[in-house]
């Protein structure tokens, strides 16, 4: 038996927790489900994303090596140098269900991060460094999915739990003492019933 006081002012106070916490357990769901929908989506552009990027990276690098082989340390370190304006990135936020997932962007006059161009430079220098360049803001992009990726994953994991929590802990437990805080306010009725009879009858004797 519960340690809830079996009154029909308790009766009513659990009623109320349990619309309370099913309207939460729904809410909850809703929420999982809405965010399990953003969280596959974010997976599937990141492996997409991370294909691309990793494409283009070998073939940079098939460039870099091919380069690399003709060209003293040097001029490679000269051409590795990057513009003043390379590099750097806008960073904003945006809310998915009360999460807050960051958004990078890079800025048009910095997404060039590595403009090159030396005139020791060679022929497949010069390709690596446009191709690794362009990926760049791939990269960034790539970097945003994995950070939205994570953070889903983890409200994810709290929400569950919540819901969890409630679904197999508070509501039952709540449907429980009001089932025996019914019986009991029953079996205070039928005993007040049978002392009033009995009462009576004494009178009547």
């Amino acid at each position: 038996m519960s340690k809830v006081s079996p009154t029909r002012i308790n009766l009513l106070r659990l009623k109320s927790e349990l619309r309370v916490a099913k309207k939460g357990h729904k809410l909850l769901k809703d929420k999982r489900d809405g965010l399990m929908k953003e969280f596959m989506a974010s997976v599937r552009d990141v492996q997409d994303l991370r294909r691309e990027v990793n494409a283009e990276f070998v073939v940079g690098l098939e460039a870099y090596i091919s380069a690399s082989a003709l060209m003293s340390p040097r001029i490679i370190e000269n051409a590795s140098m990057p513009s003043k304006n390379a590099g750097g990135i806008d960073v904003t936020v945006r809310q998915v269900m009360s999460v807050t997932i960051p958004k990078f962007t890079v800025p048009e006059e910095k997404s060039d991060a590595m403009a090159l161009g030396f005139l020791e430079s060679y022929g497949n220098m010069d390709v690596a460094t446009r191709k690794l360049s362009k990926t760049y803001p791939k990269l960034i992009r790539l970097a945003e999915l994995e950070s939205a990726v994570e953070r889903l994953a983890r409200e994810i994991e709290r929400t569950r739990r919540r819901a969890s929590a409630l679904e197999h802990i508070r509501i039952p437990y709540l449907e429980k003492t009001i089932r025996e805080i019914y019986l009991r306010l029953e079996e205070q009725a039928r005993d007040a019933v049978v002392s009033t009879m009995r009462v009576k009858a004494l009178i009547t004797q």
